[in-house]
């Protein structure tokens, strides 16, 4: 499936602004946020320039300075405006607006992924308070994330329909099935894409036996690290989190056409 994907940058960038990648996110970010930036935004705008900066090595820096170490503090909640500026912008490469979005994903679900992770222990690092307003900012974005779905490419679709089960709604869930339908005639049960729209597909119907039961099966059938005791909504976003990464490395990389 195509993303419309560049090749990756890997050579080292001494240009003063920095890799090409942090001048497009700065871009981006000018024309999207007039006024007050969140903190995380200085290393768009700074001056100093790490002289080790890639592309790729400046997105790790970058990312981890909103969900470090995909924990939630103080300011993520405020840095995740500027992740969601860039999943929305068609400047951003496609493979770069999935990560955005999968960020965002990841960003929503820390508490449940967490808890899951750690069961029946509390969570080591966890800040509930900095998760919830985590969780809050997400939210706040859904609406102009999912007014994309017709433009965007398969992969970020995928990451889409995970959001939309996040954050459910009367709007939002009667939608998946017609918008994954393609998905679903093209990807059987089984295959990585397959299992991934149709587990959206039974969450969406939040009928917790359903999904409990669709949770064991594919626990059992292909992933680790899912505690039986934890509640059900905490396992099945810790899986679907697992999901969407594989799914989404398969299809950022994909080749044109496929």
């Amino acid at each position: 499936m195509d993303t419309n994907a560049e090749p990756e940058q890997t050579q080292h960038i001494t240009n003063a602004a920095g890799p090409p990648i942090r001048q497009l996110f700065r871009d981006v970010i000018a024309d999207r946020m007039q006024g007050p930036r969140p903190p995380q935004a200085a290393m768009l705008f700074d001056a100093e320039v790490d002289p080790c900066w890639d592309d790729r090595s400046f997105l790790g820096d970058f990312y981890s300075e909103i969900l470090h170490q995909d924990t939630c503090q103080p300011a993520t909640a405020d840095g995740l405006a500027l992740v969601a500026a860039l999943a929305v912008d068609d400047r951003i490469p496609a493979r770069h607006r999935f990560q955005a979005v999968d960020l965002l994903f990841r960003a929503a679900t820390v508490s449940e992924r967490h808890l899951t992770e750690t069961w029946p222990a509390t969570p080591q690092h966890a800040d509930p308070a900095s998760e919830a307003r985590a969780h809050s900012a997400v939210q706040a974005h859904i609406p102009a994330l999912l007014a994309r779905w017709s433009a965007e490419c398969p992969a970020i679709r995928l990451a889409l329909a995970g959001l939309a089960v996040v954050f459910p709604t009367d709007r939002t869930l009667p939608a998946l099935t017609p918008r994954l339908r393609t998905f679903t005639h093209q990807h059987t049960e089984g295959t990585d894409v397959g299992d991934y729209v149709r587990f959206v597909l039974v969450l969406a119907t939040q009928n917790d036996n359903q999904i409990l039961t669709a949770t064991e099966k594919l626990t059992d059938a292909y992933w680790t690290g899912t505690a039986r005791g934890v509640p059900t909504r905490p396992r099945a976003l810790h899986l679907l989190g697992q999901m969407l990464t594989k799914v989404g490395i398969r299809l950022t990389r994909a080749p044109a056409g496929q």
